[in-house]
């Protein structure tokens, strides 16, 4: 209790002290211009300032001791006014900025230049630290002496801490755009390295199965069927990977025109046919009006069937179907994939579309694949305007849905009667 004493008379304003050598006397706070410039502020300004809660706003002083307190510095610094009226404004201050002489160096600039004005840490009654926004402002009389300072203060802390968490997140985007970028990079060489030798495989393999390096046996058309197959499946991996790491580097070309959905169902379900056959599934495409057209890349939406057929056919067990129809609406057209396959439980509905996602993934899966095909294709889908999503149900079946959008019905354009010769 002695030690808060002791600090809290330090703080206050010295007393005066006679004798030759003494301090130099300094005149009560209540006996100077400054109280009576705040007396004589009127009743109505004072409660004006008084009724502030959301700024700490008070007097100093000219050498920096409090001379007045209202709700607002109450509430944000913690004192009541008869115990810190009459104390030095550094008692705010840490002790790195009082160590330093900051008070006085703002006091200083403030009667120099007129104002003030910082941001940084100042201490409240229980110790704790806040950011607060200072203003001080020299007030001066009429003839110009200077009476003493207000000063405004306002605390910062939650802005400043909001700052702070977008910088922070800010950074963290910037990091993971970096290494995603990076990723991409890697993807991309690493795809580019392996399709070549690769591409030597499935062409040797091919004219080892022409004949053209000499006679080759049944077991040994059967070993070269295999490589052949593995090459295409390790060819498929890559070309999911490249897609991928150029959808995520914005590096894909679109060509968007009108297409006939028929012709993609035409041209892209006997691809799958064969697939089909081998695991006996049944792959019907409904007959399609010529009417199901949409406005999309067609490369692309060949991609994205091809990919949703051999999934469907994938995940169907032998005797089940396959079907692939086509309608339209009134400003998108569909194509739906339906299988009667192992179905897909409803809290996995968003998580198949993300990369590298496989449903029944296991060490023990027949199930091949990267997990790409997927969120390739949504995202394909996406960027021509459309969408890709799933209905299913666990051992019933699923149905996906490519939405895209219909071409705009084109205006007739009214017939103009030609001139007459005259």
């Amino acid at each position: 209790m002695a030690a808060a004493e002791d600090q809290s008379s330090a703080n206050r304003r010295p007393k005066p002290e006679p004798g030759n050598g003494g301090p130099t006397p300094i005149t009560p706070i209540a006996n100077t211009g400054l109280a009576e410039a705040i007396t004589q502020g009127g009743r109505v300004y004072q409660l004006m300032v008084d009724s502030v809660k959301d700024y700490a706003i008070f007097m100093l002083d000219p050498a920096g001791y409090i001379a007045s307190w209202n709700q607002g510095a109450r509430r944000i610094k913690g004192y009541e006014a008869d115990e810190i009226i009459g104390q030095h404004f550094s008692v705010f201050y840490t002790e790195d900025a009082k160590s330093i002489g900051h008070p006085q160096w703002e006091l200083k600039v403030a009667t120099q230049d007129g104002r003030f004005e910082e941001e940084g840490w100042r201490v409240r009654k229980d110790g704790t630290q806040f950011w607060a926004n200072v203003v001080i402002t020299a007030v001066r009389d009429e003839t110009g002496e200077l009476v003493g300072f207000a000063k405004v203060t306002r605390d910062l802390t939650e802005r400043r801490s909001a700052e702070q968490r977008a910088l922070a997140d800010a950074r963290r985007l910037a990091e993971a755009e970096s290494a995603n970028a990076a990723k991409s990079e890697f993807l991309t060489a690493m795809s580019h390295e392996l399709r070549t030798p690769l591409n030597a495989i499935g062409g040797y393999t091919e004219l080892l199965s022409l004949g053209l390096g000499g006679p080759i046996t049944t077991e040994q058309v059967d070993y070269l069927e295999r490589i052949r197959r593995s090459q295409q499946h390790l060819m498929a991996i890559i070309s999911d990977l490249l897609n991928f790491s150029r959808i995520e580097a914005g590096h894909l070309v679109y060509d968007i025109t009108t297409i006939s959905l028929a012709d993609v169902i035409a041209s892209v379900a006997p691809l799958v046919e064969p697939q089909a056959v081998a695991k006996g599934v049944t792959l019907v495409a409904e007959p399609t009006s010529t009417e199901c057209q949409a406005v999309a890349d067609r490369g692309k939406v060949d991609q994205i069937l091809l990919n949703l057929l051999s999934n469907a056919v994938k995940f169907t067990n032998k005797g089940g179907s396959v079907r692939v129809v086509c309608t339209t609406g009134d400003m998108m057209t569909t194509i739906a994939v339906t299988d009667t396959g192992i179905g897909i439980p409803p809290e996995k509905f968003e998580a198949i579309f993300e990369p590298f996602v496989q449903l029944g993934r296991s060490l023990s899966s027949a199930h091949e694949g990267t997990g790409l095909g997927l969120a390739i294709s949504r995202d394909l889908a996406r960027a021509m305007s459309g969408d890709l999503l799933v209905q299913s149900k666990v051992g019933a079946g699923s149905t996906f849905t490519l939405s895209l959008p219909r071409p705009l019905p084109q205006n007739p354009r009214s017939k103009k009667n030609a001139p007459k010769a005259g």
